[in-house]
């Protein structure tokens, strides 16, 4: 869709009364201040408008190509009648260099610049503008209809900033205007064709310009050439390299030229880019009002960024006196407010000053390597940065996690020794048991051996089976906690083989060494750069001093305060140079201090485990010591036990040993008394009745011969059985001489049954065999008592098995047997 640029009836004039304005004011006013050069320039101007006067060929020429190039340029009809005389001589000569384009292009090269310098003119800048940046055939330009049809992302973004590109001129003005329209247009095609730079806010300004001059399909070529031919495209690409290098070259420029200003805009701390940005990139558009911007567009589209430079180094030199007086506000506002609309008047006065600026084509070049270098090396820093910085935190993460792994390492290690402490506790009490069964076995066997031996009771041998039962289950617990202790160890070692190697954290201790080597290098080459501004400012100092002579008093006055200002920059730098040391050297020691701090709490924890540990330690130390004083004292008591239980047994034994010979001794005696007695027969028992009735139980005889004795004497016809009786006193009366003269006669009488020893059961030595040790209770120990005198029955106390003792009386048989005391095999008397 194609936009009328301007109307004919005022624009037109408009246009034609600013280029008519220049040699207006120029030769009226500052025809003394002008150079030769410009006062030779003028004439070749004047020459040429005289020898293009009378050609009539150029208008027509210039007529038929406007209506076929289809824009809203005026025809030369319409306006001739308003134009005068020099008008009419600068249509005509610009009209011959449209239609000779190349033969002027490539043989009048300088006229062509100086008359661009002096401006082109309204009605001819759509035409001179394609021709300048070779944008007439461009296949872009078929492409703009197609463009149009597809979506861009920076939609958006091109909507919100079109309301503030030229919001006061009447083409731009109103919402969803035309001219916003084709703007819009214009950006979105170009966002589409160039998708690495898409949409820049300063951008919309220039191509807006182009709008005003051109349909927007034209425009649309205009900007893709400006961008790709005339470095714009690296200037608003998003990294914005090309920018930073026009800002570095200007600053040079600076301080070249103005070493006053630049040393006052540096102590004001007022940047370079804070004024010279926009100048770059939008060429003076959102600075100068549009005449005086379209006259250094002109200048640019032929001399590219050049002239950004000279004018804008121009306009500091003119306000130079102004702005070292004010301070970095006032400076902003002066940029702002008054720098704009000093030269509206008189544009050329801008454009001459401009051109009065020393700029240097090869030191520009030279400078954009440097700036180029420069940039190299702060890549390659900042990548090294990165670098070093992901290395950093992927050792913070190795450390973090060896860490974590030394924790648990050390948490596996303290379970492990209290595993294996508790394991050697299970040990020796494994050592003690298997003694103790030994012990055990040892004993049993012995008591196996002696099974057999009828002196062992029934209830001791199922004793030791108890005792034995019990051991057993004490020794299979304690071998299956073994067994479980020995398990435990096993998953344990398993665990500690599944750790992670002692060698990966020498690695990475290494690793960190090196880390902190290249930090020491780093801090190394901050020395040598600090060693290096000093090396320049004794340079500089020396040069100073060498070259004090040459210059004026008053010179070498403002030459001191200058060398005195930068010395103090380089102090300062000197000082911001240590300052980073220093902070350096702080960050590093807060590193260090957080580091000791986090091990410090470590060690707090694991020695508060430690004592938590100790503490449970002395419990169970306490408890296993009470449970093997109290295993000693049953065992004291059940060893006690078995020595008192194997003793009473040993001592029964020999009881009934005893009782067993003096049994079998008596019995030998009887048969001697047997043996003896045989011839005498029941005849010695009547002699002994005709002498005295002689009482063989030690008692009194009674008158009646059939009456039992006293003291224990019995009929020899009744059976009386052979027990416990209480002792007699010895006979009385006139029996008494009879008592112990005749032992042959009382043993008869005892063998028949007449004394103390007869029995319910039968009478005499058959009797009292059959009866045998169910019938005489002997003592266990083989106790015997004392004999009485001669003639008495002997009286022997018993001890039964309850220990009880009781009183026999034998009669006859009793004094027969007491011939000699015995003593049982346990040495009791």
């Amino acid at each position: 869709m194609a936009s009328p640029a301007v109307s004919p009836d005022s624009s037109s004039h408009e246009a034609l009364s600013s280029v008519n304005s220049a040699p207006a004011c120029s030769p009226t006013s500052d025809s003394e201040n002008l150079s030769p050069d410009e006062l030779e320039l003028l004439a070749k101007l004047e020459e040429q408008n005289r020898l293009l006067e009378a050609d009539s060929k150029s208008m027509r020429s210039m007529n038929g190509s406007r209506r076929n190039s289809g824009s809203s340029l005026v025809s030369s009809s319409s306006a001739s009648s308003n134009l005068s005389h020099l008008e009419e001589d600068t249509w005509i000569l610009w009209g011959r260099i449209v239609n000779e384009w190349d033969e002027w292009r490539k043989k009048k090269e300088k006229l062509l610049k100086e008359l661009i310098r002096k401006g082109i003119p309204h009605h001819f800048r759509a035409i001179v503008w394609q021709l300048l940046c070779s944008a007439t055939d461009m296949p872009v330009k078929n492409q703009y209809s197609e463009l149009l049809k597809m979506s861009s992302p920076c939609e958006k973004l091109i909507r919100r900033d079109i309301a503030r590109t030229y919001p006061e001129h009447e083409f731009f003005k109103g919402q969803d205007s035309l001219g916003q329209e084709v703007l819009f247009n214009v950006m979105k095609a170009y966002s589409l064709v160039d998708r690495e730079v898409g949409y820049c806010q300063g951008s919309a300004f220039i191509v807006g310009l182009l709008l005003m001059q051109m349909p927007e399909e034209e425009a649309f070529c205009v900007f893709v050439r400006l961008m790709q031919e005339y470095r714009l495209r690296e200037l608003f690409k998003p990294s914005m390299a090309e920018l930073g290098l026009c800002i570095y070259q200007f600053e040079y420029m600076l301080q070249e030229q103005l070493p006053e200003l630049n040393i006052h805009f540096r102590s004001q701390s007022f940047l370079t880019s804070m004024y010279a940005s926009s100048w770059f990139l939008t060429l003076f558009l959102t600075t100068f009002p549009l005449p005086v911007a379209t006259r250094v567009f002109d200048i640019f589209m032929y001399e590219g960024l050049e002239i950004v430079f000279r004018v804008g180094m121009a306009l500091l030199q003119f306000n130079q006196a102004e702005l070292v007086q004010l301070d970095m506000e006032g400076m902003s506002q002066y940029f702002q407010k008054v720098i704009p609309h000093q030269f509206d008047s008189c544009p050329d006065k801008l454009i001459l000053r401009a051109f009065q600026v020393k700029y240097n084509p090869k030191k520009m070049k030279r400078l954009e390597k440097e700036y180029a270098a420069i940039k190299n090396k702060e890549m390659e820093e900042q990548i090294e940065i990165k670098r070093l910085r992901t290395e950093n935190r992927l050792l913070k993460q190795r450390i973090e996690t060896l860490e974590k792994g030394q924790v648990t390492r050390a948490q596996e290690a303290e379970e492990n020794y209290i595993i294996k402490r508790e394991l050697a506790v299970v040990k020796q009490r494994c050592t003690s048991a298997t003694e103790n069964l030994q012990r055990a076995q040892t004993t049993i066997r012995q008591l196996q051996d002696q099974q057999g031996n009828p002196r062992f009771s029934e209830e001791f041998v199922t004793h030791l089976e108890t005792e034995l039962e019990q051991s057993r289950l004490r020794e299979s617990e304690t071998l299956s906690a073994l067994k479980e202790m020995q398990d435990k160890v096993l998953d344990m070692e398993k665990r500690n083989s599944l750790l992670p190697d002692e060698d990966n954290v020498v690695r990475l201790q290494e690793e960190l060494q090196a880390l902190a080597l290249r930090e020491a290098e780093a801090v190394k080459s901050l020395t040598e750069l600090q060693q290096q501004v000093k090396d320049l400012s004794d340079s500089w100092q020396a040069g100073r001093a060498g070259g004090r002579w040459k210059e004026s008093p008053r010179r070498s006055n403002a030459n001191a305060l200058q060398e005195a200002v930068v010395a103090a920059r380089l102090r300062e730098a000197q000082a911001q140079a240590e300052l980073r040391a220093l902070r350096q050297r702080v960050l590093q020691l807060e590193t260090q201090g957080q580091i000791q701090r986090t091990v410090l709490g470590r060690a707090e924890q694991t020695c508060a485990g430690l004592r938590e540990q100790l503490r449970l330690a002395a419990a169970q130390s306490k408890g296993l010591q009470a449970q093997l004083s109290e295993s000693h004292r049953k065992h004291a008591e059940a060893q006690c036990k078995s020595k008192e239980e194997v003793m009473a047994v040993r001592l029964r034994e020999a009881d009934s040993m005893a009782a067993l010979a003096e049994m079998r001794q008596r019995v030998a005696e009887l048969e001697i008394q047997v043996s003896r007695d045989e011839g005498i027969g029941w005849g010695g028992t009547r002699q002994g009745g005709k002498r005295g009735d002689r009482v063989t139980g030690g008692g009194r005889a009674p008158a009646d011969p059939r009456a039992p004795a006293e003291g224990g004497g019995h009929d020899p016809g009744a059976a009386q059985p052979l027990g416990r009786r209480p002792v007699h006193p010895p006979a009385q009366g006139p029996h008494r001489r009879a008592q112990g003269r005749d032992p042959a006669a009382a043993g008869a009488a005892g063998l028949r049954g007449g004394g103390a020893g007869d029995t319910p059961g039968g009478r005499g030595l058959a009797g009292f065999l059959r009866r045998g040790a169910a019938t005489l209770r002997p003592d266990p120990r083989g106790h015997r008592g004392p004999r009485g005198p001669r003639g008495h029955g002997g009286q022997q106390r018993q001890r039964d098995r309850g220990g009880t003792y009781s009183t026999v009386t034998h009669g006859d048989i009793g004094d027969v047997g007491d011939n000699s005391d015995q003593r049982d095999r346990g040495g009791h008397p």
